[in-house]
């Protein structure tokens, strides 16, 4: 029998609630976000900024050093790590050493928004996997998917606590260099599954989220807008925001996903809808949220 993809909407979502907010910034969960070389800063705050907009508690963020007053500026609300840069301003692989005392607070980890380095990505995530504590759940979005594609047995202890975001044409790279069809729905489907089989994780693509057990979610919401810059770090931030609030790896993609999905229909209604920014995406997020509570 094949497997069932559930179709996910308003009355399924009010049917799987948000862990409740509690009274402190504490209560919501801390995250920390791992990226930002000196030519792509922004990744890194259009995922905090989406973090907090879920209603994560508490953010930081670690980037290249060159960048990092600039972004404890921009984004006031988070607190900001300087890590050890290139001479061309990427992140060295050694840059965990400058992370290792808030990761041990954190109830989640992003690693990936704005990283342009793919041995960096690499050790970086290789370290903090090894030296965050066992309940810590990891994000892995843009070059530390490639990592882990190159080295899986880097994520083999996170089985459960993993979550990935790949596109369709990350998927094939998860799959060892695999083509995806990404305008054929079954194709994908099939790879997100495979996908999140082999590196034990859920799994967010597209319009489509994908668990452990063979489960599946297809969302119906969102459009050609979506494929803009800057909209992954978006559904990234807000889905490992949701994980650091206590939503479990495919609660937090499956919500996530909606209300990334939904914001883009708000900003531009129609199926041919484009020309917002990705940074518009996460102001919706909290209206969307209440009407779901």
């Amino acid at each position: 029998m094949p497997l069932r993809t559930e179709t996910v909407g308003r009355r399924s979502l009010r049917r799987w609630p948000l862990p409740d907010p509690g009274s402190s910034k504490y209560d919501r969960g801390t995250l920390l976000v791992v990226g930002g070389a000196l030519r792509s800063p922004g990744a890194v705050a259009l995922a905090g900024v989406a973090a907090l907009r879920v209603g994560a508690g508490r953010i930081t963020l670690g980037v290249a050093r060159s960048v990092a007053p600039a972004l404890g500026v921009g984004v006031p609300e988070a607190g900001v790590i300087a890590l050890p840069e290139t001479p061309d301003g990427s992140v060295r692989p050694d840059a965990y050493t400058a992370v290792l005392p808030t990761l041990r607070s954190v109830q989640a980890v992003l690693i990936g928004p704005g990283l342009d380095d793919l041995e960096s990505a690499a050790r970086l995530v290789e370290a903090l996997v090894a030296e965050a504590p066992e309940s810590t759940v990891f994000v892995l979005d843009a070059y530390a998917l490639a990592a882990i594609a190159d080295e899986p047995g880097l994520v083999s202890n996170l089985h459960g606590r993993l979550i990935l975001t790949p596109s369709p044409t990350e998927l094939g790279v998860l799959l060892g260099g695999r083509e995806i069809a990404a305008d054929r729905a079954a194709d994908v489907r099939r790879a997100a599954r495979e996908v999140a089989r082999a590196y034990g994780a859920a799994v967010a693509t597209q319009a489509l989220v994908a668990d452990v057990d063979g489960s599946a979610w297809r969302i119906r919401a969102g459009g050609p807008g979506l494929g803009t810059s800057g909209s992954g770090d978006v559904l990234a931030g807000a889905i490992a925001g949701l994980a650091a609030r206590g939503a479990t790896p495919a609660h937090a993609a499956v919500w996530g996903t909606y209300l990334h999905a939904c914001a883009g229909d708000q900003l531009a209604p129609g199926r041919q809808g484009v020309g917002y920014l990705a940074r518009e995406l996460s102001d919706r997020f909290p209206a969307l949220i209440a009407d779901l509570s």
